[in-house]
């Protein structure tokens, strides 16, 4: 159970890390592009990025545990 609990993290973590850094990339992007280098692009992204890989965590930490497609009983 430790072991599934510490990949369930590291995917949290890993996921979290890359959708903030792509939302941050994608307000720069906007923010140099159409909205003549404001701010609020790169931390509206940003956030949207936090918020989806939040979101992703709490579905993750909620689900049974699962091994190919069978869900195991907690002992």
């Amino acid at each position: 159970m430790a072991d599934e609990l510490g990949r369930k993290w590291d995917r949290c973590l890993a996921d979290t890390a890359l959708k903030t850094a792509t939302g941050v990339g994608i307000g720069i992007v906007f923010s140099v592009l159409f909205f003549k280098r404001r701010t609020w692009p790169v931390s509206f992204g940003s956030g949207l990025g936090l918020g989806m890989g939040y979101s992703n965590c709490q579905h993750d930490f909620r689900s049974p545990y699962l091994i190919h497609g069978r869900v195991v009983k907690d002992q």
